[in-house]
């Protein structure tokens, strides 16, 4: 196999417009910070955001122009800042359409991607306004006559993913907790790694079970310390809380988020 190592600008440069874009992470942890500077930096518009529980990523992308729709079960900065102000703003004003999710039927509808099959049956929803809300259908299992539902296929066209470590080839190391990452890995047409380093030659073929997300599903491998920032890395660094805190402050306002965005966010890229 030959080596999938590119830069950020190139792998980036991929993704079309209008993609279905899976970001790994949760909430403040270990999603794909430098990618999602990236794709603000490129001018990306009309993504369509997959992740169970987004922040700053899917903030930063409503107000940026790039997000047009969010497949989420939650968007906010858990207990530390709230909602994400910036995304409500465009999903209140209609720039960027809610798909509303449970986590878990993200979660179900990444697995039916995988297995190849156009919905994954869940239990637990039944009573649920979500299912009026996104006209999820309900179905009889044939066996039991029970009343599940139909949860529809989530298969994103790109799946953009931060790791401590992989290799050349795309062999990649989460520490801690994994989230939906190899589901999102597994499901995507194409995806990019970021990590915050390169693993030596040989060490995933010596002890293949440290790979926690295999090289057959990954395109691209660019090598980004620090590629989580301002969100944390478990093990390496925590959240920039002082500098979240400040893009939350500026999401109250159209007009200071965008000079914040130009002067504090691409301004960083650029540099």
């Amino acid at each position: 196999m030959q080596s999938k190592l590119t830069d950020l600008a190139s792998a980036v440069g991929q993704i079309r417009d209008g993609s279905r874009i899976a970001i790994g992470g949760n909430t403040i942890h270990r999603g794909p910070g430098a990618a999602v500077h990236e794709l603000v930096r490129q001018g990306k518009t009309g993504l369509e955001v997959i992740k169970t529980a987004g922040a700053y990523d899917i903030d930063l992308l409503s107000a940026a122009g790039c997000a047009a729709s969010v497949s989420a079960g939650y968007v906010g900065y858990e207990s530390v800042f709230g909602l994400a102000p910036a995304y409500r703003r465009a999903v209140e004003s209609g720039v960027v359409v809610a798909s509303e999710h449970a986590c878990y039927t993200v979660i179900a509808g990444l697995r039916a991607a995988i297995q190849g099959v156009p919905f994954m049956p869940v239990a637990g929803l039944i009573g649920s306004d979500l299912l009026a809300a996104r006209d999820f259908r309900t179905i009889a299992d044939p066996y039991t006559g029970e009343t599940v539902v139909a949860i529809p296929a989530l298969k994103p066209d790109v799946a953009i993913i931060h790791v401590h470590e992989v290799d050349e080839l795309g062999n990649a190391l989460i520490v801690g907790s994994k989230f939906e990452d190899v589901l999102m890995a597994q499901a995507a047409d194409y995806v990019i790694l970021t990590a915050e380093r390169i693993a030596d030659d040989g060490v995933f073929a010596s002890d293949p079970v440290r790979a926690s997300i295999s090289s057959l599903y990954v395109d691209a491998v660019v090598e980004t310390p620090r590629g989580a920032w301002p969100l944390g890395c478990a093990g390496l660094y925590k959240p920039d809380l002082v500098f979240l805190a400040e893009f939350v402050n500026a999401g109250a306002d159209a007009d200071r988020l965008s000079a914040f965005i130009a002067d504090r966010i691409l301004a960083l890229v650029a540099a």
